[in-house]
């Protein structure tokens, strides 16, 4: 709950920044003269940039269940299925969080963890994961998803992704603004926003999305990093997670549903909107660790 509180009190603080330089710069008196209000639109900045965010959080566990289609392990059926549960159990004890609802799903190797509250999550792994290694690299493997809830990352990921969403929405309507003013100079039928406006939202809307995008895949690669230390931290020891990492690096990764990709083991392989780094930095970085 304190994540939760600190997500609504940063969502708050962005927009009142937002308020604040825009009345400094003048851009108010500017919006206002051009029929726009600035609350109005730090309102609705707020709504679409961190309300889409928080829902999807939200529902982030149950949308990954339906999606990657897990069956949450209530009862083992063999002594695979109990070693799991009983090594999720295990980690999650040494990393102090409440202990995740478990499942598995089909596919190639892989495996995420989701939810929207640290003792209320889920973990998941494939059954290409569970078919490839050794029962040392799966535990390593479970260790790095119980690190990411440890680290509060499903919080902190939707928090940037609000943060940039608001960012989007406010400046490019603003800018939209500015350009349909501009476009529209010398014009007496001045009753509301004209084409301009609405081309440079929209162009402007997937130009800046893009870049957050960047910056939001930049934000999880250095996450998958703090989870992959987080990972040796829990197993006593580095070279468990190096040695899945090395294992994973030899395999071809399962793709994960768009809704829980960036919690995932692996990632795509882009570099700039990559939600992971690529397996030798992440092995290099645990043999450069200091301990």
């Amino acid at each position: 709950m304190k994540r939760i509180f600190l997500f609504l009190l940063t969502n708050i603080a962005v927009v009142a920044v937002l308020g604040i330089v825009a009345s400094l710069l003048g851009v108010n008196r500017f919006l206002t003269a051009n029929g726009l209000n600035l609350s109005a639109l730090l309102g609705f900045a707020l709504i679409m940039g961190f309300g889409g965010a928080i829902i999807s959080l939200l529902i982030s566990k149950p949308m990954a269940k339906w999606s990657a289609g897990v069956r949450v392990i209530n009862d083992p059926q063999n002594a695979d299925e109990a070693w799991i549960v009983e090594t999720v159990r295990k980690l999650a004890d040494r990393a102090q969080i409440g202990m995740p609802e478990v499942g598995i799903f089909e596919g190639e190797p892989n495996a995420f963890a989701t939810g929207a509250f640290k003792n209320s999550s889920l973990v998941a792994v494939s059954t290409g994961l569970l078919a490839g290694m050794t029962q040392e690299e799966i535990e390593a493997v479970i260790a790095h998803e119980v690190a990411h809830i440890a680290n509060g990352d499903m919080v902190t990921m939707t928090l940037i992704q609000g943060v940039m969403n608001t960012f989007v929405v406010f400046l490019s309507r603003v800018i939209g603004y500015a350009v349909d003013s501009f476009l529209r100079k010398g014009n007496d039928n001045n009753s509301g926003p004209g084409i301009g406006y609405y081309i440079s939202t929209i162009v402007l809307d997937i130009v800046l999305g893009f870049a957050a995008a960047m910056v939001v895949a930049w934000f999880s690669r250095h996450r998958e990093f703090r989870a992959d230390a987080g990972a040796a931290q829990l197993m006593g020891r580095r070279q468990p997670m190096m040695n899945a990492l090395a294992r994973l690096g030899g395999m071809q990764p399962g793709e994960l549903p768009k809704a829980v990709e960036a919690m995932g083991i692996t990632g795509g392989i882009g570099q700039l909107f990559a939600t992971h780094p690529p397996i030798e930095e992440r092995i290099a970085a645990l043999q450069n660790a200091q301990g």
